[in-house]
């Protein structure tokens, strides 16, 4: 990308967005281009396809969604697939119509199937069923890349997929019932050590396996992804074949931990001295999810966060944005 290439970036406010707008600057692109929500309604074609005939962006970073853990998964089925298709439906097609040269979709390690091999390669996706809480927002990203796919082969476009792994770090949404898990329990450890509470309940048994990247990490891995030269990044692309690998690639750290492992980690970053209860009756959701990370090492990017060093960044994120 050129430096003075417009760069449009969906979502901008989210952790994904922002982390990526930090990366961009830092790097010395200029000219970012953002809109707030009241600014620009994307699951409105009409709007979508306005702003894209006005500003003609060279670059899209695609990482507006309406997002959320189990809970609000649970809760609000019909809001994450219909917004979510409605969203990227409007921005890949306006793209296309505007001749932007590369797009990068955000998708979800959710994709993959619920008991998917360990770690999870690109090529697992749609081989068995998905986990039944997040499947209305796993197929809106589904759709997504297949539409980057078909767009690909069928107009010859540069549209890539990523599936980062379970993010956190600053920017997160600390809502306390359609958060994530980390930005979840460290509102939750943080409570109770202010309210000196004995005890703090985490959903689940404990035992499921998840892996955590650091946001600032992932951003820096999509924007080093959209910089590679056309010998690297075309082929990625699945523009002349149809041979079940679509044009996607991985994003995390290549290792996990259990929830029990990570509650107790959040806990001592939030200085909780009180003990954990694990409340077996609610649900665990899959009970592992590690990619395989190969395929982006091997292009030369690893992730370089600690998960105690992004938790203690994200933890003051916390403070500061609750202050």
């Amino acid at each position: 990308m050129d430096k003075a290439a417009k760069i449009y970036i969906a979502g901008h406010r989210g952790l994904v967005g922002s982390a990526i707008t930090r990366n961009l600057h830092a790097k010395g692109f200029e000219h970012c281009l953002a809109r707030t929500h009241a600014e620009l309604d994307l699951t409105s074609q009409a709007a979508v396809e306005a702003f894209f005939a006005a500003e003609k962006p060279d670059y899209v970073f695609l990482a507006a969604a309406k997002v959320g853990g189990i809970h609000a998964n649970n809760t609000y089925p019909a809001e994450f697939l219909r917004d979510n298709l409605a969203i990227q439906t409007n921005i890949i097609h306006a793209a296309y119509k505007n001749n932007v040269k590369r797009l990068l979709f955000l998708g979800s390690s959710c994709i993959y199937p619920k008991l998917a091999p360990q770690p999870m390669r690109e090529e697992h996706l749609l081989t068995s069923e998905l986990e039944p809480t997040n499947r209305p927002y796993a197929l809106a990203k589904i759709a997504g890349i297949e539409m980057c796919w078909s767009y690909n082969r069928q107009y010859g476009t540069q549209y890539l997929a990523v599936m980062p792994t379970n993010l956190y770090g600053p920017g997160d949404n600390y809502h306390p019932e359609n958060s994530h898990v980390i930005p979840a329990l460290i509102r939750k450890f943080h409570e109770a050590k202010v309210n000196n509470a004995s005890t703090v309940t985490v959903w689940g048994t404990g035992t499921p396996r998840r892996e955590f990247l650091y946001s600032e990490d992932m951003a820096d891995a999509c924007v080093y992804l959209m910089n590679l030269p056309d010998a690297q990044f075309v082929p990625l692309l699945g523009q002349d074949r149809n041979d079940g690998l679509p044009p996607l690639m991985n994003i995390g750290v290549g290792h996990d931990l259990t929830i029990r492992e990570l509650a107790e980690t959040v806990k001592n970053v939030v200085g909780f001295a009180g003990e954990i209860v694990f409340d077996s009756t609610k649900p665990d959701g899959t009970p592992r999810k590690l990619m395989d990370v190969g395929r982006l090492n091997a292009m030369g990017w690893k992730a370089t966060t600690t998960m105690q060093s992004g938790l203690v960044v994200a933890y003051q994120d916390f403070i500061v944005a609750n202050a």
